[in-house]
């Protein structure tokens, strides 16, 4: 590797850093020939659901130089988002949001930021091509997030951090950059099986994910009706759930975000103490304006409170 592509990874990494990314590793980018068969073993299964776009652009889900072209480097990222308070441990009767719905949109959040680090990359290098991704394109970012030794994708199926856990959103930027390219680290699950223990669907076999029975799919993906099969196992989750990183020992080490913008609003607070009593078309969209709930909508956030209230 040469002494200019060190460099260049060096000075990516000391910028990313700068935009708050506390974890950033870097791949070549090429063909994930190891996941070819995985993924493809899984839609056969059925296991991703009604999410039929999981089907979709299959090869570049496996290669983001087909996604984008000329790519040589993934530049992968963690943001933090756990937080100061774990509302669902404060008022464990109420219906619960996952924690990284707290705050404001994180697809827009991250995405402000990462488009900044390429602009101030170009400016300091030269011309870069390449494209900004956050949960928002076929890019597989546990895979080349763990290929780059950010940490491994454990149990549970979501990538975790040796030092710090789990509660972190991924991002990417592909670029046609020779950067030095980091190692995988090894998997450190090791015997533990608390998240498959702990699921109250059993969405999860070791390394695999049964999307269909996922309190997260079922309660945001699923447009339909909830099926019945899941009454009472819900764990009054409203809006994604966290049973699996909660109960992860890795996440011991989470320590609480920095970022103002996945602080939770006045109104959406007002609205938890409520229980969500408080509901009408004009709250949940002052509580709910900058946020992730949005893609629900008030009906599907009403379909989820009254599934949990019959339950």
């Amino acid at each position: 590797m040469n002494h200019q592509a060190s460099k260049n990874a060096q000075l990516v990494k000391t910028m990313a850093k700068k935009h708050g990314f506390e974890y950033c590793g870097i791949s070549k980018a090429g063909f994930l020939e190891r996941e070819a068969p995985r993924l493809e073993a899984w839609l056969n299964k059925g296991a991703h659901g009604k999410m039929s776009y999981m089907e979709n652009h299959f090869d570049k889900r496996l290669d983001p130089t087909k996604l984008v072209p000329g790519a040589k480097s993934v530049v992968s990222l963690l943001y933090n988002y756990f937080p100061e308070k774990d509302l669902a441990q404060e008022e464990p009767s109420h219906a619960k949001l996952a924690k990284y719905a707290y705050g404001q949109d994180y697809h827009f959040v991250i995405k402000d930021k990462l488009k900044l680090l390429l602009h101030e990359l170009r400016e300091e290098i030269g011309e870069i091509e390449g494209r900004v991704f956050v949960d928002s394109a076929p890019v597989m970012e546990r895979q080349w997030a763990a290929k780059s030794g950010l940490g491994w994708v454990g149990k549970n199926t979501l990538l975790i951090n040796k030092e710090s856990g789990s509660f972190y959103f991924l991002a990417e930027l592909i670029i046609d950059l020779e950067l030095e390219a980091d190692g995988p680290i090894k998997d450190y699950c090791g015997t533990c099986t608390r998240c498959i223990d702990a699921c109250p669907t059993d969405a999860i076999t070791p390394y695999e994910l049964d999307a269909s029975k996922c309190i997260s799919y079922l309660t945001i993906e699923l447009k339909e009706g909830i099926p019945e099969e899941f009454k009472g196992k819900m764990g009054n989750w409203a809006f994604g759930c966290d049973i699996c990183q909660d109960v992860c020992p890795w996440n011991r080490f989470s320590k609480p975000h920095q970022e103002e913008a996945f602080q939770p609003s006045t109104e959406l607070l007002e609205l938890f103490n409520s229980n969500w009593q408080d509901l009408t078309e004009e709250v949940f969209g002052r509580a709910f304006r900058k946020s992730a709930v949005k893609r629900t909508k008030i009906e599907g956030f009403k379909r989820n409170l009254e599934f949990l209230k019959n339950g």
